[in-house]
């Protein structure tokens, strides 16, 4: 059978040759490109600011940063998300209480966050998982309620909306991933949006080492002071280049991904042993996820098959040894999480995937289960 991948990017020949001339020029960071491909990611998310970091992590440990979490504090995250979210949390010394998770959507719910919340609590971070939406509103009431900081994790989510609104516009700030498999992609690297001038400015800096001028606001070379302990989370200016049309674009790349996601759920959703994740028109599918009880030896037959999926994400985070050692975690409490990670498939959901690879996906794990 011909190879069906389960990802490829979505870069133009243009693109790769302005990366070239980026590189020619010997202008790599601190460039026009970094700021238009901000500028233009705020606009798609309209959001009033955005940052470009070095990777989603980046982005999650300067928003935990900027929150102030410390030692002594607790944030809640997800038991199965990838480890990058509660390891943003565990950076500033403060402790990631893990939950359980719907086992469908893979997202956690209000009553997951009460029976966690303890007077330690000083944060939430949610979700999208596989672009599909929180349930956000009564997370936010409580949130508001208990004086807990929200913080989104949009690496999957980009094109995902809650109630009309872009996600990562309801958190204080929300976190977007352009690693290789992503919707977008610069390699590496991600996005932080805020609505908050203040958490804005602190990420921005934090950022580049806590330096608190950009090159362009110094009077003479070398003309600045460092006020704070920052890191050095910057993207360059040719990662920033291949963003730019991507997002460009995003609106039709999201499009073919929802007909990509109905083609599944007419082929395998009346499929006996198999779950699907419900359609939503506000999820951005970075991924079509199913479920299925003998999941591993239909992996390892999809990939004889060269057919491309993968797991997001097999172990939960309790069971990770990091956290399992650290923590002596009672894994009774996330039983659906770890369902999750024993059952899910991820199908490749990318514009150019063609309606006849999805078919053909479809018909093999129909056989197959």
């Amino acid at each position: 059978m011909k190879e069906i991948k389960f990802s490829k990017t979505n870069i133009l020949q243009k693109d790769i040759n302005l990366v070239g001339k980026i590189i020619k020029s010997g202008w790599l960071t601190h460039g026009k490109y970094t700021k238009k491909f901000e500028d233009e990611f705020k606009k798609y998310t309209k959001s009033k600011y955005a940052v470009s970091v070095s990777s989603c992590t980046a982005g999650l440990h300067l928003s935990c940063l900027a929150s102030g979490f410390k030692k002594g504090d607790e944030v809640i995250v997800p038991a199965q998300t990838h480890t990058a979210t509660a390891h943003a949390i565990e950076y500033t010394g403060a402790k990631a209480i893990f939950t359980d998770i719907n086992k469908i959507t893979g997202n956690i719910s209000l009553k997951d966050i009460k029976q966690n919340f303890t007077k330690k609590t000083k944060g939430v971070i949610i979700v999208h998982m596989a672009g599909y939406p929180c349930d956000l509103e009564e997370i936010i009431k409580f949130c508001k309620k208990k004086n807990l900081v929200l913080l989104e994790d949009c690496a999957h989510a980009l094109g995902t909306k809650y109630k009309t609104k872009h996600v990562g516009n309801y958190g204080l700030t929300g976190s977007f991933s352009f690693y290789p498999t992503k919707q977008i992609t610069t390699g590496e690297g991600g996005m932080v949006i805020t609505n908050e001038k203040k958490i804005f400015d602190k990420i921005k800096k934090l950022k580049a080492f806590g330096i608190d001028k950009d090159i362009k606001d110094r009077k003479k070379q070398g003309d600045y002071d460092v006020k704070f302990l920052g890191y050095n989370y910057r993207m360059t200016d040719f990662q920033a280049a291949l963003g730019i049309n991507q997002i460009l674009n995003y609106k039709k790349n999201l499009k073919t991904r929802h007909v990509i996601a109905k083609r599944y759920l007419s082929n395998l959703s009346k499929i006996k042993n198999i779950e699907c994740m419900p359609y939503s028109k506000d999820c951005s599918y970075f991924i079509f996820q199913v479920f299925c009880k003998n999941r591993d030896i239909i992996l390892k037959k999809l990939k004889n098959l060269n057919i491309g999926v993968s797991v997001h994400y097999s172990n939960a985070l309790p069971r990770m040894s990091y956290y399992k050692n650290k923590y002596k975690l009672n894994y009774i409490k996330y039983k659906n999480s770890f369902e999750y990670g024993s059952q899910n498939i991820s199908l490749p959901v990318y514009p150019k995937l063609k309606i006849r690879e999805v078919d053909k996906i479809c018909k093999t794990i129909s056989k197959l289960v």
